[in-house]
């Protein structure tokens, strides 16, 4: 693996980027984290991975998950998730990141998947496969050599895809409350929500908004607003808008604001994000996207 990222304190602590040849809406990832907790965040697409050794901990859609060596990790796309060490030699892993678009003209019409659970474990010939093909999908230099292994690496993850239903898990007891509050941070993601305003939203006080809105997501409005944010800097920063410019966009701080918040959630700087994915930053950029981010879905507190 190729450096460590500035800001981890440890330098056990390693992750890299890496867009797939030929390919938008595919990134790759791979990292060794011993010490490392990333704050709850947000990828635009699939993460779709296995664990290589170790063992992770993370919260998604309302549970802790445990994924040890030989787990298979299925994550759908706009899901708010955490992610640490479960064990002293922390974990080793690959994902693929992988836009729904990209999957439904691989699938050529075909219902997009869902996932019955976040991590399969026990399945120890396809996560074997799964390393073989991740680690060919990183090394293809050509669009042509890419081709092959993303269809090789989707044809492994195709049998524990549920086309045709959405997962019992996918939507938390009670529906999801609140949605219209979180509808309106996506809506305006530059937009300094003050507390009282959020909570008239919802025809509460300040403090009983508060008290239920972490009680059902887990974080405080004021993160969930941040992950929203930096979500956003993300799809941006792969575009090659520059940093300073991102960081204005998303209605983060400085530049220093956003490089701290983006390595917390994604174990990388922007910078180097940039670097990683060979992204050229253009003289003049767009200063907002022209589509917005997938709505993210939310995740409960364990308990």
């Amino acid at each position: 693996m190729q450096g460590v990222p500035e800001h981890f304190d440890q330098p056990q602590d390693r992750a890299e980027f890496r867009r797939a040849a030929g390919h938008d809406g595919v990134e790759l990832y791979r990292a060794h984290i011993v010490h490392h907790q990333f704050a709850p965040h947000i990828h635009d697409g699939y993460g779709l991975g296995v664990i290589e050794a170790g063992q992770e901990r993370f919260d998604y859609r309302g549970r802790e998950h445990l994924a040890p060596a030989g787990a298979i990790v299925l994550m759908q796309p706009g899901e708010l998730h955490t992610g640490g060490p479960a064990s002293p030699q922390g974990w080793r892993y690959r994902m693929l990141y992988l836009d729904e678009a990209v999957l439904a003209a691989h699938l050529g019409g075909a219902p997009t998947w869902r996932f019955d659970s976040a991590v399969r474990s026990g399945d120890t010939t396809r996560a074997a496969a799964m390393v073989r093909t991740m680690a060919a999908l990183w090394q293809a230099e050509s669009a042509p050599a890419s081709d092959t292994a993303l269809a090789d690496v989707l044809a492994l993850l195709a049998p524990l895809a549920a086309e045709h239903h959405v997962p019992a898990d996918a939507v938390p007891a009670g529906g999801r409350p609140f949605q219209h509050v979180v509808d309106a941070l996506h809506a305006d993601l530059t937009r300094e929500w003050r507390l009282n305003e959020l909570a008239a939203l919802a025809g509460l006080s300040p403090f009983h908004f508060q008290r239920a809105f972490k009680s059902a997501y887990g974080i405080s409005p004021h993160q969930w607003r941040i992950a929203l944010r930096v979500a956003e800097a993300k799809r941006l920063l792969a575009r090659g808008v520059p940093a300073a410019e991102v960081a204005a966009a998303v209605g983060l701080v400085d530049q220093s604001h956003l490089t701290r918040r983006f390595a917390g959630m994604y174990g990388v700087t922007p910078a180097r994000y940039q670097r990683q994915l060979r992204t050229s930053v253009p003289v003049s950029a767009p200063a907002r996207p022209v589509a917005p981010a997938p709505r993210p879905q939310p995740f409960v507190p364990r308990g």
